[in-house]
């Protein structure tokens, strides 16, 4: 039977994506051309303007009797002559040339010829003629010049005509990628959904499609194994109670083993010290009599011995690195993408004996692969011949995935900025969802609603419906408009007021509230980093007021010393913070939360019905937790 090919769902986008990657570099590398081609027809249009300032230059030359500057202007316009025709290699000038433009350029050196051969080398006596042949000279550098515009008009009309075609690259490009989402993740993760649902209400029989060859399909696949082995368990429970009990004390050391491994990961603070544990520990439970680190170059073809355990130290010496297939017993850099247990054979011609020497009689290669890239091995050293179940196989795997892991995660610490920014993206990624998303899915209720009501003929609900349609795009609307004025908000390195002062203003402009600022005290200033998340804050809390309050009237007020305070109060209707998280449309005090964690602050919402609201952010080492405070404890 022919097995599969699984595509993976990078695989997909990038099959989708590449076509439209590829014609759009096509586009731009064609537009560059053409602009190329623009600039240096419009430099030897330039230079063909040139030659006429040049050819009336040497007609009032010839009628002033100038000699002298009658030579000199020759030599110019013979050099312009020559530029137009070889072009200029250091810098964009060349003449776009067609038949029409060459012959027009053979005309005008013909000309020039000519009015040369008359008027400059062997000027007459009489200059009555003089003004009749340099009009028609200088008509026939017009006629170039307008034959080299022709030629760039075709050329600017080409520029153009890629330019829309760009644009429609791009939206057809969106439209694509946005389906392609739908088709590969959504669709998987709504059908996965619906199978989790009826497992929850106690349908242990379903079972979610396994369309694809992806990631979602082996997420399919695996919940359907999950399904089936519950269903199984739960028939016959009582059959399989000694069996689970043997698996559990398995999975419990394996989870001991992995949490073993994982308290290393995360206190090893360099390569040596996170391989040299590594060994020490699962040497001992793979019962292994000697064990090897070895790491691969990005080509596979050396491997380095990083790390060993109860190895003799000949054997080091001579294994400290290896090419790919040298090694007699362990084979560093076979193809095989698994666990390989590999028997020490005696005799035959391989180079290195150590293994055989040392009196091993087995080893054990366990590839270590992050991403399917091989970034090294780790050899097991028995003294007898061994075979390694299943289930060690899975956790020798699991354990070396956690060592790739870890060594990628030294290498990753060195990229702390790039986290930052990572860290950042998700603080955005989740006040989209937050707002938006949530948002859109209230909307696509009330849509599946209205069906319902259209259907049923129901004229008055389905028009309250859409009413309700109607508000909620427009609030989704000034959620888009508000985030995006956070997003673009900047801070200054020296003070936070005029961020302060702008950020009320666009609140004055998008809700039509009247807002107040008031700055006390002077104290030191706020880093960078700081004043962002203190004023996304400060906008979620006036977020918040536009959104809940009613209120007329924001009130902001900045208290820098002893300590840094601020607080926003409004004149809203005020809420009961009992019921602040239980209700849905509170979801910006966890955005609060969380932006105030990130820089050891606190935040204090005190309101009550009728009330108004106040917000009040502290920064401090001391307290940082978010907390709301009941209107008893208020007062």
């Amino acid at each position: 039977m022919r097995a599969r090919h699984h595509w993976t769902l990078g695989a997909k986008l990038a099959l989708v994506a590449t076509p439209f990657l590829v014609l759009a570099l096509l586009s731009i590398a064609l537009t560059l051309w053409v602009s190329w081609q623009l600039e240096g027809g419009a430099a030897a249009v330039n230079e063909a303007g040139r030659m006429r300032m040049q050819a009336y230059r040497m007609a009032l030359s010839v009628g002033a009797g100038y000699r002298d500057d009658l030579t000199e202007q020759s030599a110019q316009f013979g050099r312009s002559i020559a530029l137009l025709r070889d072009g200029d290699p250091e810098r964009p000038l060349f003449v776009p040339w067609d038949d029409t433009v060459r012959g027009q350029f053979e005309l005008v050196q013909r000309r020039w010829h000519d009015f040369q051969t008359r008027w400059v080398t062997h000027p007459p006596d009489s200059i009555a003629d003089l003004r009749s042949d340099t009009g028609l000279f200088v008509a026939q550098i017009d006629e170039l010049v307008q034959a080299i515009e022709a030629h760039m008009s075709s050329w600017t009309a080409m520029l153009h005509l890629m330019q829309v075609g760009m644009m429609a690259l791009a939206l057809l490009g969106a439209t694509v990628l946005v389906f392609t989402g739908y088709l590969f993740v959504l669709e998987p993760v709504s059908a996965l959904k619906h199978a989790i649902r009826r497992i929850q209400g106690g349908d242990l029989s379903a079972r979610a499609n396994a369309v694809s060859t992806d990631e979602f399909g082996l997420l399919a696949e695996g919940f359907n194994g999950m399904a089936e082995q519950v269903q199984s368990m739960y028939q016959n429970l009582e059959a399989r109670v000694a069996q689970k009990t043997a698996e559990l004390q398995e999975k419990r050391e394996r989870l001991e083993a992995l949490y073993d491994v994982t308290s290393l990961i995360s206190t090893a603070t360099n390569l040596q010290e996170l391989t040299d544990g590594f060994l020490r520990r699962v040497r001992p439970l793979a019962r292994a009599d000697g064990a090897a680190l070895r790491w691969s170059d990005e080509a596979n073809e050396r491997f380095l011995l990083l790390a060993s355990d109860a190895l003799p130290g000949q054997m080091l010496e001579a294994e400290r690195c290896l090419h790919a297939g040298q090694c007699h017993c362990g084979s560093p850099g076979a193809s095989a993408p698994g666990l390989r247990v590999i028997p020490i054979r005696s005799g035959g011609s391989q180079p290195l004996r150590h293994c055989e020497r040392a009196g091993f009689e087995t080893v054990v290669a366990v590839p270590i692969r992050l991403h399917d890239r091989l970034m090294g091995e780790v050899n097991l050293f028995y003294h007898e011949q061994r075979e390694v179940p299943d289930a060690e196989r899975s956790l020798l795997d699991a354990l070396n995935a956690h060592l790739a892991t870890a060594m990628e995660n030294l290498r990753l610490d060195a990229l702390e900025k790039e986290a930052a920014v990572s860290q950042e993206r998700g603080f955005l990624a989740r006040e989209l969802h937050d707002s938006i998303a949530q948002a859109l899915a209230f909307l696509k209720i009330q849509v599946q609603l209205m069906r319902d009501a259209l259907d049923r003929g129901d004229g008055e609900r389905a028009q309250a419906i859409l009413d309700e349609i109607d508000a909620g795009v427009r609030e989704s609307n000034a959620d888009v408009r508000e985030l995006l004025v956070h997003f673009r908000t900047r801070t200054n390195a020296e003070d936070i007021e005029p961020a302060l002062r702008t950020t009320l203003e666009k609140f004055r402009q998008q809700s039509g509230i009247a807002a107040e600022l008031h700055m006390h005290g002077q104290g030191i200033p706020l880093a960078p980093d700081v004043q962002v998340q203190v004023l996304h804050i400060l906008q979620e809390a006036l977020s918040n007021v536009r959104k809940h309050a009613g209120a007329t009237q924001v009130w902001l007020d900045v208290q820098q010393q002893p300590g840094w305070r601020f607080e926003v109060r409004d004149d809203g209707a005020g809420f009961d913070t009992r019921d602040a998280d239980q209700s849905g449309t509170h979801v910006g005090l966890r955005i609060m939360q969380e932006r105030a964690q990130r820089i050891g602050a606190r935040v204090d919402v005190t309101s009550a019905p009728a009330a108004g609201t106040t917000v009040i952010l502290e920064l401090g080492p001391l307290r940082q937790s978010v907390r709301t405070i009941e209107p008893a404890a208020a007062t």
